[in-house]
């Protein structure tokens, strides 16, 4: 009997201390380790109306001034300064409660990619932004906001119905490529650039794919970028065929686009300024040219947003010719919480003017 009770003491201890040690050893890995749930919620209510439309809609939306979403992002210390990542982040329309930007959007539409950051810079594998988004989002005053920022129409929001457009978007290929493979840079005193090529994945057919670099500048109250890009496949939903139509425009249809974009922002505190100007050429007639300008005014606890973009079309027969202006406040209730008020006129070429409001709360997490 006291034999037994001595081997069951030894046990014992030697659990407690394999516990222990095993507990020793697994903190710093587990320290090295983070995973958040992260996210921003967007609402706002108003009276959209985009130059074509057949009457204003009174509503309550979802993204007024940025595309609400929610996620889960993960960062590992490897050691020797290497880092593992990965982001697996999705759309949502919080007016309604439904995932995706659009009915028959991916989950992951916004990130689905895993990678490696180091002292030779970083590569990110799976569906990741397009090399369109940065430059435009950061040199435009409303940010990303596809209902209100006038830039952000231009490029990436087509108007009126399915099939019997207004004015269609003048870059293709969607704000995020899927099968996407991008490298960027070191910084380098400000400035870094990323590499993004997207495989098409058709079979024989290795000439379908997205190619693209932009560059981005930082440097005190200055900042300049500059992105080109060669589109041939639509994203996240695109027909996987070689004759996909990437581009739509008045009975033309395009299956190739390049885009050069040039922009710049300067902060004189009182007010920061905003420039950009991009060209978009095709595989057919058909050309954009497309300019915006904006500032940002400090007022209060927030600050007065106006913005302006116009894009000529052409080619083909086309003369089209869209403006579109927006002014508003941004509030900060706290470093989560703003409040916004916008008001937008917009006009195309043959159609009549029109206005949109919108109040709304952000939300970070």
């Amino acid at each position: 009997m006291k034999s037994n009770k001595k081997t069951f003491a030894r046990c014992a201890i030697a659990t407690a201390l394999g516990a222990t040690l095993g507990a020793g050893l697994l903190a710093p890995a587990m320290a090295q380790t983070n995973v958040t749930v992260t996210g921003l919620v967007d609402n706002f209510f108003g009276s959209m109306k985009n130059s074509g439309d057949p009457g204003s809609t009174r509503l309550v939306g979802s993204g007024g001034l940025t595309t609400s979403w929610i996620g889960f992002k993960a960062t590992e210390d490897l050691g020797g300064g290497l880092k593992a990542r990965m982001n697996l982040t999705s759309f949502l329309r919080a007016d309604t409660g439904e995932s995706g930007r659009f009915t028959g959007d991916t989950m992951f539409s916004r990130d689905a990619n895993v990678g490696l950051t180091g002292g030779f810079g970083g590569i990110s594998i799976g569906r990741d932004l397009a090399p369109n988004f940065l430059p435009t989002v950061l040199f435009n005053p409303f940010g990303d906001s596809f209902q209100f920022s006038p830039l952000i129409l231009h490029s990436d929001v087509a108007t009126g119905p399915f099939g019997a457009r207004t004015f269609s978007n003048s870059l293709a290929g969607d704000t995020g490529w899927s099968n996407e493979i991008i490298y960027t840079t070191p910084d380098f005193g400000g400035l870094t650039a990323n590499f993004h090529y997207q495989l098409g994945e058709v079979p024989g057919n290795t000439g379908k794919k997205n190619i693209g670099i932009n560059a981005l500048y930082f440097q005190g109250p200055l900042a300049l970028t500059a992105f080109y890009h060669n589109v041939k496949v639509n994203n996240p939903l695109d027909v996987a065929t070689p004759t996909s139509i990437v581009q739509s425009v008045g009975g033309v249809n395009a299956t190739e686009q390049k885009v050069y974009f040039v922009g710049g922002s300067y902060d004189f505190k009182v007010v920061k300024l905003f420039a950009t100007y991009d060209r978009a050429t095709h595989d057919v007639d058909l050309k954009d040219k497309t300019w915006s300008l904006g500032a940002s005014v400090p007022l209060g606890k927030g600050k007065i947003l106006a913005g302006w973009a116009d894009t000529r079309r052409g080619g083909s027969g086309l003369d089209i010719k869209r403006d579109t202006v927006t002014v508003g406040y941004d509030y900060d209730m706290s470093k989560r919480t703003d409040l916004y008020a916008l008001f937008m006129n917009d006009k195309v070429t043959n159609f009549s003017s029109a206005n949109s409001l919108g109040l709304g709360i952000r939300h970070r997490f």
